[in-house]
C-alpha cells in the first residue's frame, strides 16, 4: 500500500520530531511545512528553520518553506497586541498558521494536514483542533503530547542537539 501524504505544519525542530515519527508509522508520507509569520524576528525565524531542517534531513522528509512574514501576522491579530501568552491572541496565531497550511495543502494536493502545535504541553488541543476542523474535515487532529510526546520530541531534538528556544514565537509585550 502506498503512503497517503499529510501536510504537516511545523512550528520549529524541537516539536516536529515525535510527530514526524508518530505519522510515519500511522503510514503517512510526510510532507513538512514550515509557515510561522508570528516569530518576533527573523532571526528567530531562521534558527529555528535551520533546526528543522537538520530534522527533516534526518528524517527524509520533503520541507517547504514559507517566506517570513511578520507583518501577515501582526495584522491578522490587530486589537490583540496586548494579550497575554495564553491569551486571546493564541486561538488567532493558531487560526493563521493553520488556514496558511490547509492552503498550501489544496495548492500541492495534498489531501491532508495537521500541526505539531499540540505536542506542546503549554497549547490546548481541544482550541488546536476546533479551528483545525473549522476550517476543513481534512484536517488530522493529532494530539501529539500524548503517550508522553512532549517527552519523546525532546528526546530527538536533544540527540540531534536541536535549536531550543525558550518561547512561543510571538514575544510580544505581555
Amino acid at each position: 500500500m502506498q503512503n497517503k501524504k499529510i501536510l504537516l505544519h511545523a512550528c520549529c525542530g524541537i516539536c516536529a520530531g515525535y510527530p514526524i515519527e508518530f505519522l510515519k508509522n500511522e503510514g503517512y508520507e510526510v510532507v513538512v511545512y514550515y509557515c510561522n509569520p508570528n516569530i518576533d524576528t527573523q532571526e528567530e525565524f531562521d534558527r529555528r528553520l535551520e533546526a528543522l531542517k537538520t530534522l527533516c534531513k534526518k528524517e527524509q522528509c520533503e520541507l517547504i518553506v514559507e517566506p517570513y512574514n511578520h507583518e501577515s501576522f501582526m495584522n491578522f491579530i490587530k486589537g490583540l497586541e496586548d494579550e497575554p501568552e495564553g491569551g486571546k491572541r493564541c486561538p488567532k496565531c493558531f487560526e493563521l498558521r493553520l488556514k496558511q497550511t490547509y492552503e498550501k495543502s489544496v495548492s500541492l494536493g495534498i489531501k491532508y494536514f495537521t500541526t505539531t502545535l499540540p505536542v506542546s504541553p503549554h497549547k490546548n488541543f481541544e482550541v488546536i483542533k476546533s479551528i483545525g476542523e473549522k476550517i476543513s474535515s481534512d484536517f488530522i487532529p493529532y494530539n501529539f503530547k500524548k503517550a508522553d510526546g512532549f517527552l519523546k520530541t525532546n528526546t530527538i531534538a536533544k540527540e540531534l542537539n536541536l535549536y531550543r528556544q525558550n518561547y512561543c514565537g510571538c514575544n510580544l509585550p505581555d
